[in-house]
C-alpha cells in the first residue's frame, strides 16, 4: 500500500499530495510531526529507529515521528502513530513547530514543516519492531552531552530541533 504525505507551503498550507518515497526522492516540503514524551522524574523516552526503515535505521531518535496522511488532523495522526509505533497512547500538546532540510541516507532529502508534540507517561512501551528496536529514558543533561560527544548516533531531526526543544523544557 502507498503511503502519501501531505505537500505545503512554506506557511503550512496544504498544496498537494506526493507518495511518500517520492517526496523524500523529490525534497518536496511537506508535513511532518515528532513527539517527545516524558516520565515523571523529568526523563525523555527515546526510540532506536530500526535498521529496516528506509532511512535513518538504527539511529536514536525521539520517541515518535511521522507524517500525517492527506485529510488527517495532525493531532489525530500523532495519536494514531504513537500507537502503532509504541504501543500506546496518552495525552499531547503541541510545543512548538520548526522546518527544516537535510540529505540523508540512501540519496533521500527529508524537507519538513515539523509540528513538536510534547506528553507524558510513566509505562514501557511495546515496540513496534517493523518502526523501532530499542528504547530508553534518559535525563535532558545526558541526552544532551551524548548529542554533543557522539552527533552520529542521532537522527537529523532530533539534532537539528534540539535547541529550539531545550528552550520549551
Amino acid at each position: 500500500m502507498k503511503e502519501f504525505v501531505v505537500l505545503i507551503d512554506n506557511s503550512d498550507n496544504p498544496v498537494g499530495k506526493e507518495e511518500k518515497i517520492r517526496a523524500h526522492e523529490l525534497g518536496l516540503l511537506h508535513r511532518a510531526f515528532s513527539i517527545f514524551i516524558f516520565n515523571s522524574e523529568n526523563m525523555l523516552l527515546l526510540q532506536q529507529r530500526a535498521k529496516t526503515k528506509y532511512h535513518s535505521g538504527g539511529l536514536w531518535s525521539n520517541t515518535c515521528c511521522s507524517h500525517p496522511r492527506p485529510g488527517e488532523d495532525i493531532l489525530d495522526a500523532a495519536h494514531r502513530r504513537l500507537k502503532e509505533e509504541m504501543g500506546f497512547d496518552t495525552d499531547l500538546k503541541e510545543i512548538f513547530t520548526f522546518c527544516y532540510k537535510a540529505d540523508l541516507d540512501s540519496n533521500l532529502i527529508e524537507h519538513e514543516y515539523d509540528h513538536v508534540f510534547f506528553g507524558k507517561f510513566d509505562g514501557n512501551p511495546i515496540l513496534n519492531p517493523e518502526e523501532a528496536e530499542n528504547y530508553k529514558w534518559i535525563s535532558l543533561q545526558e541526552l544532551d552531552k551524548d548529542i554533543k560527544e557522539n552527533s552520529s548516533k542521532y537522527s537529523f531531526w532530533l539534532k537539528n530541533c534540539w535547541d529550539k526543544f531545550l528552550i520549551y523544557t
